[in-house]
């Protein structure tokens, strides 16, 4: 199939650029001309729209599919053909696919089971239509703000009609993936025995796919695999996959026994409908959020849920999870809790929290009504949350080891307060700050100058001293120190030129001795009785960590995701770890946002550019062109990109010898383009009719 080039016009539909391709046709974004909105539209092959008796099949059941309206279904506008072209206008979508994030590691929980509903909820919707999908699998689930939509629905029936086991090779979505070698990756993974058989297919054929892609999900891993095509065909047939559990140890022993029920060989020992599914998960989530006390073995089980705006504030014993057989034991349980934290009436959550030392109070910036920053104090055996008199301003608040006390910054000063009552003492001033430590020995080691150097004070305030060796002299950026349980180590976060000298470094007050620990993306923080706990990519996770030799080993493991993160300009994530085993943190992720076009009456024009972070848009002198900067999750920094909004085009100026670029500017002629490279500073230009 040749591809469209931009600017076709199919139709009323006028193809923008391409989004994707697989056996079944290519994907392009493309904008109806009639009602002015964004559409996909998928290209056909043209062995399958050459034919006139497939094309009478396929339109018959295109208007059968298009009347089926769901929320997690991708809706299906328009049928036609253009010449020899025949194609799909479909909703057009963003976020990514499963396939995609799988590729990324196994989902949390909630999550799974969050999506699960969903896809539930859609097949059974279908089903009820007499529309089988026959072709469920990850990269047909797509991942949006709005939840889950599956793609392709339906159209497999008309376009794979099933096929006997010999001819499994002309299957049309077959193994678009040859990765990993002496693997089979692609569609016969989620085949059900009797698809493979040649067998008429029904609703319990996509159970079966179902129940693959919810063992993939919870584990990370295919449910079937096979060194050849003909073993991997023996295993869905005759073998079961390994126990959920097997894997993934804490995992609900209901959710085990409602996948395998799922991926029965036999049709008739499956569940026999979706709805049933749907509410099999729906159990086990529940069973999973209820107030029952936590197992002996998992000590300080404390979890709880707060949120406001479009973000939530989560408290998890997620650490006594995990890392519950190594876990100190001196303390009493605190039993496991959900209630909601919001700030008083009228304030947002800012992305800064702590938790203290015991787990039992939260302290967090929000701003206020009158638009001022206050700390605000919530303990977490009471139902409010106060603001504390004196803190305007505030940001980075965190903790003395007692817990009696919580410092933060505010009008350029590094101030302590009495949580129980009190006006603020300030102790040092501080300019630019990003985050600060209170360590057991009674100093206070802080980022300053917006990381440009890291300094200490006495707690009890005095004038600040730098530490020598971590003065930014070449260009790096240090940040979010974290004491260590001596007092006298912390850990910090470097942001360097180089991508091998960024990361999570260990330095001593007594010493010029660095070490490198792990690649991330933002501060870490230690969690006793031995764990290193950071971001990396779009997670947080954990390391073990000896504090006494300063060493990690081991692989990261996984521990939350969508967690709220900076990743323009502080580089800030918001958790905070207690040191009897709370976790807490900020949802939301990267901020995404999207750009807006308005011509000179006001009227929105158009939404350029897929979604990103974005920051400081300028336009071309001559208005045809837009550079902005662009944060990407899972990325620290920004990079420049350059949009032709005639075409809605994009393509990237800056590169990865600067590792945050920003600030673009045009020159007066529109030929040139110059942009900040951090954390070098310099300035680069680039000529825009050279960038490809």
């Amino acid at each position: 199939m040749t591809a469209v080039a931009a600017g076709t016009r199919l139709g009323p539909y006028e193809i923008l650029v391409p989004l994707g391709a697989g056996g079944m046709g290519e994907v392009y974004k493309a904008r109806d001309t009639r009602l002015e909105r964004t559409v996909a539209i998928k290209v056909l092959p043209q062995h399958l729209s050459s034919s006139s008796e497939v094309r009478q099949r396929f339109e018959r059941e295109a208007k059968t599919i298009s009347q089926l309206s769901h929320p997690h279904i991708c809706a299906l506008y328009d049928v036609n053909r253009e010449g020899e072209t025949e194609y799909l206008v479909m909703e057009y979508l963003e976020g990514e696919t499963l396939s995609e994030r799988l590729a990324k590691g196994p989902l949390p929980l909630e999550q799974m089971l969050r999506y699960g509903i969903e896809i539930a909820d859609a097949l059974d919707k279908a089903h009820r239509q007499g529309i089988v999908h026959r072709d469920l699998k990850p990269s047909n689930v797509m991942l949006t703000k709005s939840g889950v939509k599956l793609l392709d629905f339906g159209l497999a029936k008309v376009l794979a009609p099933a096929v006997p086991v010999e001819g499994l090779s002309s299957a049309p979505t077959f193994a678009k993936d040859l990765t990993q070698e002496g693997t089979i990756l692609g569609t016969f993974q989620y085949m059900a025995p009797e698809q493979l058989e040649g067998k008429e297919a029904d609703a319990r054929t996509d159970i079966f796919a179902f129940g693959a892609v919810l063992y993939e999900m919870a584990t990370g891993r295919t449910a079937f695999s096979g060194a050849s095509r003909a073993s991997l065909i023996g295993a869905i047939l005759h073998t079961d996959p390994a126990p959920i559990s097997s894997i993934q140890p804490m995992s609900p022993p209901a959710l085990d026994r409602t996948i395998r029920r799922c991926l029965a060989k036999d049709p008739e020992r499956r569940w026999q409908s979706a709805r049933d599914v749907g509410l099999e998960l729906e159990e086990v989530a529940k069973e999973g959020t209820s107030g029952a006390a936590a197992p002996s073995t998992v000590p300080r089980a404390f979890s709880g849920l707060a949120g406001w705006g479009v973000a939530a504030l989560l408290l998890l014993a997620l650490l006594g999870v995990v890392f519950g057989p190594w876990a100190r034991r001196e303390e009493p349980s605190l039993g496991r809790l959900r209630f909601t934290i919001p700030p008083s009436s009228g304030a947002a959550f800012q992305g800064m929290l702590a938790l203290s030392p015991d787990g039992r109070a939260l302290a967090f910036v929000a701003t206020a009504s009158d638009g001022h920053d206050l700390l605000f104090l919530r303990r977490l055996d009471s139902l409010d949350a106060r603001s504390l008199a004196g803190t305007e301003g505030a940001a980075y608040p965190f903790w003395s080891p007692d817990g009696k006390s919580l410092a933060f910054f505010a009008q350029g000063k590094l101030k302590r307060i009495d949580p129980a009552g009190g006006s603020p003492q300030t102790l040092c001033d501080v300019a630019g700050p990003r985050g600060g430590s209170w360590g057991s020995g009674g100093t206070i080691v802080f980022s300053a100058d917006t990381g440009g150097q890291m300094k200490f004070v006495a707690d009890a305030g005095g004038e600040p001293r730098s530490i020598g060796h971590l003065t930014s002299r070449s260009g790096e950026i240090y940040r979010w120190p974290s004491f260590l349980p001596d007092g006298r180590h912390f850990l910090y976060f470097v942001l360097a030129g180089a991508v091998d000298a960024t990361g999570v470094f260990v330095a001593s007050l007594d010493s010029k001795e660095t070490t490198r620990l792990a690649s991330a993306d933002s501060g870490a923080v230690y969690s006793p009785p031995g764990y290193l706990i950071y971001r990396s990519g779009d997670r947080l996770v954990a390391r073990i960590f000896d504090a006494g030799r300063l060493r990690v080993r081991g692989d990261a493991i996984p521990l939350v995701e969508d967690v709220w993160w900076d990743g323009i300009s502080t580089l800030a994530t918001a958790f905070s770890v207690s040191s009897s085993g709370v976790l807490a943190y900020q949802t939301g992720g990267l901020a995404m946002s999207r750009l807006l076009l308005y011509d000179r009456t006001g009227r929105e024009m158009s939404a350029p550019g897929p979604p990103g972070a974005y920051l400081e848009p300028a336009l071309s002198p001559d208005g045809r062109w837009l550079v902005v900067g662009r944060a990407e999750p899972g990325r620290p920094g920004s990079n420049i990109w350059m949009i032709d909004l005639e075409r809605e085009s994009i393509v990237r100026v800056s590169f990865e010898a600067c590792r945050s670029a920003a600030t673009p500017l045009w020159s007066s002629d529109g030929r040139r383009i110059a942009y900040a490279c951090f954390p070098s500073g310099e300035v680069y230009f680039r000529d825009a009719h050279g960038v490809e």
